[in-house]
């Protein structure tokens, strides 16, 4: 048992690190709300002037806003439905015995070691290029015209690049839940005569649900960010389809100039991760006390 000294040695010993992180995280967000609030432009250096809500209010009118909240919610749910659909599957082939099954999952895996801006330039050059792109090959040997993806379906192949990066992550967590299954429970169903789907459906399935609801929890929370794959492939292009929230904020800040419109941006980003946050612990983490 800690004595009441020991304990006071630990927090005096762990509090410079603390003290530092939280100053680490209150003095960009300090900043950004105060930007938020003023008429700064990198184009008039020198020149501010308190202007209240308006960068608030520029920011949540403009068009590219809706149109970049619309491409954050389609991004975070196809991610989410390919990872658990297709790591479900890829878990289930991994937990067979066949051969060379533990070289079989560190190649599986490695996707998912592989950094963002890397794996968007592979996929750009080496897989979507409408002229020396492995898809472009494959289609001209068809008899088929190239189909430029980041041109003609941008979010589509941005949820595919992303979707490629966390299905290892998906699939390492539903194996592991996997593995943990209990085999009496499906041996003793094989012997009461259900078959491998209804084994799968109604013991399987079941089980995973807290590994389920893990990986949509860890995945959105990350996925309400992603910007490195829309800046190396499309640059939120063609026009706003494929700019998302985060994209739209460093467009605002960056390419325009505008610090205040773009730290407004930042501030409203932060209320909407934290309402996805609060509502997915609420309401999908109580999945995870049963």
């Amino acid at each position: 048992m800690a004595t009441t000294s020991s304990r006071f040695l630990g927090r005096v010993m762990i509090s410079p690190a603390v003290a530092l992180l939280f100053i680490w995280m209150i003095v960009p967000l300090a900043m950004t709300i105060y930007f938020s609030f003023q008429n700064y432009n990198l184009l008039m250096p020198g020149v501010q002037e308190f202007i209240g809500w308006m960068n608030y209010e520029f920011f949540i009118t403009d068009p590219a806003f809706l149109a970049s909240f619309n491409n954050t919610l389609q991004l975070v749910c196809g991610v989410l439905f390919i990872t658990i659909v297709g790591g479900t599957a890829i878990a289930v082939l991994l937990d067979q015995a066949i051969v060379g099954r533990n070289i079989v999952r560190i190649l599986v895996l490695a996707p998912f070691f592989v950094m963002p801006t890397v794996s968007a330039l592979v996929w750009k050059n080496m897989f979507m290029n409408p002229v020396n792109g492995l898809f472009a090959h494959l289609f001209t040997s068809l008899g088929l015209e190239p189909f430029d993806f980041l041109s003609q379906a941008p979010l589509a192949s941005i949820i595919l690049i992303v979707s490629w990066q966390w299905l290892p992550f998906a699939a390492l967590i539903l194996l592991t839940a996997i593995q943990s299954l209990d085999q009496e429970q499906l041996e003793a169903a094989e012997l009461d005569g259900a078959g491998p789907i209804a084994r799968f459906y109604y013991i399987v399935v079941p089980h995973l649900s807290r590994a389920i609801t893990a990986v949509v929890l860890i995945e959105t929370i990350f996925l309400l960010s992603v910007f490195a794959e829309i800046l190396v492939t499309t640059n939120g292009g063609p026009g706003y389809a494929s700019t998302n929230i985060t994209y739209l904020i460093y467009s605002q800040s960056l390419l325009d100039f505008d610090v205040g419109a773009g730290s407004a941006g930042g501030i409203i980003a932060v209320i909407l991760a934290n309402i996805v946050a609060i509502f997915l612990m609420r309401m999908i983490g109580k999945n995870l006390e049963k």
